[in-house]
């Protein structure tokens, strides 16, 4: 009896498994029909496209990701286990009609965030997502930026005093000093906290956001990602609960310290009265964290663990992004950027407190941070999934289809960059910028989801390479420290972004 149920079983799971490998295949084959400037992506029954991923480290997969684009074109078609069907794409007219769908939301890939990150504004959708955007929103203002520029001068010069000790001509890893500066900027500036992590390097959280992040891509790319329950059973879910609890204390940290700068009572009345409108974006400067603790919707305040959520978030995105642009800037062109310094800011860059209305002036510094993200854009991968039917090329996509859009081998693609891999800033000046195809350049995504935070990033990214290039001569590193670079979700070196510096 017991075989006979067992047989049973089997002969049921085998029967649901070849019918749906059949109704799969049947409906790639469709989509490749109507769909004609789509590639099917090689790939064989029950596995798909998966046999391509013969190197499972993130280095690895994200070669291959990017390299199914240099072998079988812009818009392909991918079969993951059981056949389903996604899509992944580079074509910017392909780009274009998947972000403007109305029926399109954030793909799996966000799901697995939601034990650290929660449903916070990366993540959250429908009302909530509009709700936050909108709180959130003030904090961003230009009027504020300009305050935040206190904070980055201050800890932009710390960063170039911590430089002192490497400034001897030897390969350095740039992206541990660029990280460790970035989450002070972002922690003072955002959530009003001095953390001193660059006097006193907090490795714990910077080494958790690493290793959750590694975790979560190479969920991405596992044959059960659909499935939540396989995940649980794995000794990557036990070490993700570890690293979880790391972030969720540093964070509560951080609230709670910024709790009691305004238990006092006079503090908190000053608190409420910046949160009318017209002193949120006059010249008082209002964190996001005390927008957070101070907010009401429907006459209830956010709970402690809707502020950790956006805490978390705003901790990852503004510190992780930011360094990687920082350690991954090319050191070739620095001359250019170094004689624009002198000129608009002027022999006393090394020390000055540089002000809104001149980093603005220094054109050619931000075309060269538009190169820098352009070759390798902080997020190279973004996911959607279509939540309803949708349209592509005047086909219609059935609800559920996963799509993943590859900045990375869109900024890359030689038919939209010539010799891509060279790195030239002049890509990025007003005539070629004009001229450029729509879609064809997103380093901070595109439409009503872009990155909220992208005026605070690039202020932070100038404040820090002024500061760089005005103290420190860069030179190329040792050809066995050679840029390697990986994705979990953000790009990353591999083993680091080694130079050489010495003194100006």
């Amino acid at each position: 009896m017991y075989l006979l149920l067992v047989t049973t079983l089997i002969g049921i799971a085998v029967s649901w498994m070849v019918a749906t490998i059949v109704r799969n295949r049947a409906a790639v084959s469709k989509l490749k029909d109507q769909l004609t400037n789509f590639n099917v992506i090689p790939a064989l029954p029950l596995i798909g496209s998966a046999y391509h991923f013969k190197d499972s480290t993130s280095e690895g997969m994200f070669a291959t990701f990017t390299g199914f684009h240099r072998r079988y074109g812009r818009s392909l078609i991918r079969q993951t286990l059981f056949n389903f069907p996604s899509m992944q794409v580079c074509d910017p007219k392909v780009i274009e009609q998947i972000m403007q769908a109305r029926t399109i939301e954030k793909s799996i890939i966000y799901e697995f965030t939601i034990p650290w990150l929660g449903t916070g504004l990366v993540v959250s959708t429908g009302a909530k997502w509009v709700q936050r955007r909108k709180i959130i929103t003030p904090t961003f203002h230009f009027k504020i930026l300009e305050d935040f520029l206190v904070i980055m001068n201050h800890q932009t010069d710390v960063l170039m005093d911590n430089l002192q000790k490497v400034a001897n001509g030897t390969d350095f890893d740039m992206y541990e000093y660029a990280a460790h500066c970035a989450l002070n900027i972002v922690c003072e500036s955002a959530m009003g906290v001095k953390l001193n992590t660059q006097q006193q390097p907090n490795l714990e959280y910077v080494m958790a956001v690493k290793e959750i992040t590694d975790i979560i891509i190479k969920r991405l790319f596992s044959f059960l990602r659909e499935h939540k329950w396989a995940f649980k059973l794995t000794k990557a879910h036990r070490r993700q609960k570890e690293l979880v609890k790391i972030l969720h204390d540093f964070a509560y940290k951080v609230i709670s310290e910024r709790k009691k700068q305004l238990q006092d009572e006079l503090a908190r009345l000053r608190t409420q009265e910046q949160l009318e409108e017209e002193n949120v974006y006059g010249k008082r400067r209002m964190t996001l964290l005390d927008l957070l603790l101070n907010v009401t919707i429907d006459g209830e305040p956010l709970s402690d663990t809707d502020i950790r959520e956006e805490v978390d978030t705003f901790m990852f995105a503004g510190h992780d992004t930011t360094s990687s642009c920082i350690s991954l800037a090319d050191a070739a062109i620095q001359q250019c950027v170094y004689d624009e310094i002198q000129t608009v800011v002027g022999p006393d860059a090394k020390t000055c407190e540089l002000t809104y209305s001149t980093l603005q002036n220094l054109r050619y510094l931000e075309m060269v941070i538009k190169e820098t993200l352009r070759i390798n854009p902080s997020v190279p991968i973004i996911g959607r999934r279509s939540a309803g039917d949708m349209v592509i090329d005047g086909v219609t996509i059935p609800k559920g289809m996963d799509f993943a859009i590859m900045i990375h081998s869109l900024h890359n693609d030689p038919e939209l960059y010539p010799e891509p891999s060279r790195f030239d800033p002049e890509r990025f000046s007003e005539e070629a910028s004009e001229m450029r195809q729509p879609y064809s350049y997103i380093p901070f995504s595109v439409g009503a989801r872009n990155c909220i935070g992208q005026r605070y990033a690039m202020l932070e990214v100038k404040t820090i390479l002024v500061k760089l290039v005005a103290n420190y001569r860069l030179l190329p590193c040792d050809e066995r420290n050679k840029l390697r670079i990986k994705t979990d979700m953000t790009l990353k070196p591999v083993n680091g972004a080694f130079v050489k510096i010495v003194p100006r």
